[in-house]
């Protein structure tokens, strides 16, 4: 943990938005020494951040005690140089353990995940991510998204919570997006953060880019950070160019290939990153491994993008 306050680290990042993925070994138990070189390898290769123990690192199949040892280990491993955010979720109580799990471990902020299972409107939503908030001195991002879903009023209300720095919006309703950063913009001004966290947000980030949005999520950079990393010039620089060419032939792609399987946001980018040879490991159920026809697939669009970076030298 570092005396930089988060939303200051992550105002202009200089890279994308590293989300590793939890190794497991081959008896399924979790795997420090890889999950280690994983999360080292994306530091090195320019991650602006890690998002340890989150969506794509199997937050839901992690017990507290195997969650607050990755979350140690992210921190130990990046050493400062970017800040390590960690998933918090369940109910209120459990979402209140893991907060405090992390802050021991010291990470430098929580992404909070939707309650489980309960759908509940907004004044026990607001009352939960108050309550989280509150348990720890860490910087919270909210996560939108499933069964917590926000009015643009309820956001104004997050963004004057103390603690609450930030909404990921894994949802993609841009017209709700919009008027939630409008309504902030004038009732709650500040330094309210905004992400794309979508599945392979790089599909979408032109489009949140119009709305304001320049943070997003990246999977993709688990198991290719090259390319992730070229899009995410592309899109610093103004290069649309570069964008849509790896939209075209990389991303869109891939995004078809995800939708061939329920939980293939997280088994694929595990797929990928076993393909570029660290070995991760499987993912636990409830997920399931890819298709041997899929993997295959995924490879060759993997090459594919990586031909679009050669040509465009």
């Amino acid at each position: 943990m570092t005396t930089v306050p988060l939303a200051a680290r992550l105002t202009a990042p200089r890279g994308p938005l590293f989300f590793p993925v939890t190794a497991y070994g081959p008896g399924g138990e979790v795997d420090l020494d890889v999950y280690r070189a994983h999360v080292r390898q994306g530091v090195e290769a320019g991650a602006a951040a890690v998002f340890a123990c989150c969506g794509t690192g199997e937050f839901h199949a992690l017990t507290p005690e195997e969650f607050q040892l990755c979350v140690r280990a992210a921190v130990e491993e990046t050493a400062g140089r970017v800040p390590v955010v960690a998933g918090a979720g369940y109910g209120t109580a459990l979402a209140v353990r893991y907060a405090r799990l992390a802050e021991e471990a010291g990470a430098d902020g929580l992404l909070a995940m939707p309650p489980y299972l309960v759908v509940a409107g907004e004044e026990g939503l607001l009352r939960h991510y108050r309550e989280v908030a509150a348990a720890t001195a860490l910087p919270v991002i909210v996560y939108q998204r499933d069964n917590a879903v926000f009015s643009p009023r309820a956001v104004v209300e997050l963004a004057r919570t103390d603690g609450v720095v930030g909404l990921k919006d894994g949802l993609g309703d841009l017209d709700l997006m919009q008027r939630i950063v409008s309504a902030v913009r004038t009732e709650a001004p500040g330094d309210f953060l905004y992400f794309n966290g979508l599945p392979t947000a790089e599909q979408t980030q032109l489009a949140y880019r119009g709305l304001g949005v320049t943070l997003y999520s990246s999977a993709v950079f688990c198991f290719v950070p090259e390319i992730a990393l070229a899009f995410h010039d592309a899109l610093r620089t103004g290069d649309d160019t570069t964008a849509h060419r790896l939209l075209d032939g990389f991303y869109r792609p891939f995004t078809e290939l995800r939708a061939q399987g329920r939980g293939y946001a997280v088994a694929l980018v595990k797929a990928g990153v076993r393909l570029r040879g660290l070995d991760v490991g499987e993912v636990r159920p409830p997920l399931h491994e890819p298709t041997g026809d899929h993997v295959k697939r995924l490879a060759e669009v993997i090459e594919r993008g990586r031909a679009l970076l050669e040509e465009a030298l």
